[in-house]
């Protein structure tokens, strides 16, 4: 992994819009628009929040780090979908959101495969650098099938 060696930025802009949204942007990528959630005062439902870029971000983090592993490591799959679930609570008197369960569903070609694919989702987990960058307990949770015949 030498070109992790190196020092990397990434820069977003956020802007003000009206009441508590905002846009989002970074250099060349489509704007999204985000907003205070629902369950907070003059929140906004159908937008994306902190709350759901924060879960995101672990989420696709783990994601990209599976692909990675698995093709370096020929594993033969069919599919990867992943449900994750961040739950917000007050600790120690401040919001934060204390776990994040991922529910990775991943479709193997051969029965022998399911351990494996277990093992590298694992180890995806342990090298996701987003989940190794917050203090937010991380619940994995896979579920691993074979293809049907």
């Amino acid at each position: 992994m030498s070109n992790m060696e190196t020092v990397h930025y990434y820069t977003t802009t956020i802007s003000w819009q009206q009441g508590r949204i905002g846009k989002l942007e970074s250099n060349g990528f489509d704007t999204i628009t985000v907003a205070t959630p629902p369950e907070f005062p003059k929140g906004v439902p159908n937008l994306w929040s902190p709350e759901h870029l924060f879960v995101a971000s672990i989420n696709v983090c783990l994601m990209t780090t599976f692909l990675s592993i698995a093709e370096n490591s020929k594993l033969g799959f069919v599919s990867y979908s992943a449900e994750a679930k961040g739950k917000l609570e007050k600790s120690d008197g401040k919001f934060m959101i204390t776990e994040v369960e991922i529910i990775p569903r991943i479709t193997v070609n051969l029965e022998k495969d399911i351990e494996r694919a277990e093992r590298i989702v694992h180890k995806a987990e342990e090298h996701c650098l987003i989940s190794n960058s917050v203090k937010t307990k991380i619940s994995l949770k896979p579920l691993i099938t074979k293809v049907e015949e």
